[in-house]
């Protein structure tokens, strides 16, 4: 609901004011993201949208939109401590990219964080993913809006 919302929404409906405005969306028959199921468990998480769907990212200063093209965008990835490291986070990029492919779409962007050093970035900054990640499914950089973000993205045509 992060970029969804204001953030001043976002932390008014903190927890489970936030769980319910996804339940609604999802009620709706609006599909807010990919998942990854393993045992009957959810493992994994890939919110992907069209771009006009996220405000937040809409009125981001430093993520402003390239051009008019209609893109869909991924902001935000997640998957569960004891899975991490398994291909996940790539599976669940590809699965998007498809998603988006199925719905008619023709490009699927993503804004990832920019790492400092050779160590993993912290849970906080992690949740766009990394450059090197959204490369090997295929995106490729358009711009550099500042020194921790990248945007990137993936032509279906």
């Amino acid at each position: 609901m992060w970029w969804r919302t204001t953030r001043s929404q976002f932390q008014e409906q903190a927890g489970e004011g936030n769980r319910q405005a996804m339940r609604a969306i999802v009620d709706t028959g609006e599909v807010p993201g990919i998942l990854a199921y393993g045992d009957c468990q959810p493992l994994g998480w890939c919110s992907i949208a069209p771009r006009e769907q996220y405000g937040s990212l809409n009125r981001s200063h430093v993520l402003k939109r390239l051009d008019e093209m209609p893109v869909w965008s991924i902001v935000c990835l997640f998957v569960a401590k004891g899975h991490r490291g398994e291909g996940l986070s790539l599976a669940l990029i590809q699965t998007a990219v498809d998603y988006v492919r199925q719905q008619g779409g023709k490009v699927v962007e993503a804004y990832p964080t920019i790492p400092k050093n050779s160590g993993p970035l912290p849970p906080v900054s992690s949740f766009m993913g990394v450059p090197a990640l959204f490369e090997r499914a295929g995106f490729v950089e358009c711009k550099r809006p500042s020194g921790s973000r990248v945007i990137v993205r993936c032509y279906l045509e």
